[in-house]
């Protein structure tokens, strides 16, 4: 989703991180889900994967992975009766009739990815997210708007996890500025992207392994080469991600998901990759 980062203002090398010490692990702002022992992971499909297509079109596709969950994103343009709206310019009663499609598939939408320049923007798709009955929001708030958007997450009964694009792309590329953002923000916590961080040159272990206790979700997709911002998306687990390694460190601290699929090549015709994927995930999932 990098092409729609031009709505936040992208800070530079002079971020703080924070450091990541066991007490700073343990303090209340830790995710409830992250610390549940069971590894019971949801498999499901973020719709941009296939956000060359109408929304209706993007869940059938999700569905014919083989997945019943999906993630939304908020400059979707959803299409047919809904035209170029998106998901924020809907009114509640098609809010209401968004809903009902989702249901209607068999499907649930669990969460979306969102954005916004002001805390007004944020405030209307956290109410939308209450509407559509989503868990959570996923994001890259500016630092200026943390206070007020973790306000609103508490206030909607969401928590925010904060993604991450890659370095150079956002503020967010590295988990101890993640951890700059939770700090103090009960309701926020982290998505951790496995392809953004390799594209970062990052461990994928020692990201995950700085953000327990905070990961809410996960985007899993795999690259052709390690350390580069331009690296190819390609079909999952024919990349470098050491999948293995990423699906023992999550049983390790009992991540409870979800986790979605986002493919990002070949958009016209990726249904198969995608399907191969939910499927690869939930026999990792099963092996452990």
């Amino acid at each position: 989703m990098i092409k729609y980062l031009g709505i936040y203002s992208v800070i530079t090398i002079g971020f703080i991180f924070l450091s990541c010490s066991n007490s700073t692990k343990s303090n209340s702002t830790q995710i409830e889900s992250g610390m549940q022992k069971e590894f019971d992971i949801s498999v499901g499909v973020a719709l941009y994967s296939f956000n060359r297509f109408a929304f209706p079109e993007a869940l059938e596709k999700s569905k014919q992975s083989g997945s019943s969950i999906v993630e939304g994103f908020f400059f979707h343009r959803l299409g047919g009766e809904f035209g170029d709206k998106r998901i924020p310019d809907l009114t509640e009663p098609e809010i209401l009739e968004l809903k009902k499609k989702v249901q209607d598939a068999g499907m649930e939408m669990k969460s979306m990815y969102a954005g916004g320049e002001t805390l007004e923007d944020w405030e209307q798709q956290f109410k939308k997210g209450q509407q559509l009955g989503l868990h959570f929001l996923v994001g890259e708030p500016r630092p200026e708007l943390w206070d007020g958007i973790d306000e609103l997450a508490g206030q909607y009964g969401m928590k925010l996890a904060i993604h991450e694009h890659a370095r150079g792309k956002s503020i967010f590329w590295h988990p101890d500025s993640v951890l700059a953002a939770i700090d103090g923000h009960p309701n926020f916590g982290a998505c951790g992207d496995l392809g953004h961080w390799v594209r970062s040159g990052l461990d994928l272990v020692h990201c995950l392994n700085k953000l327990e206790g905070y990961l809410i979700s996960i985007h899993a997709k795999d690259l052709d080469e390690f350390g580069n911002i331009d690296a190819n998306d390609v079909k999952l687990s024919t990349g470098v991600i050491d999948y293995e390694a990423v699906m023992e460190e999550l049983h390790r601290q009992g991540f409870s998901g979800p986790i979605y699929i986002e493919c990002e090549h070949d958009w016209e015709n990726n249904l198969e990759d995608v399907k191969y994927a939910v499927d690869y995930i939930r026999r990792r999932i099963k092996e452990r």
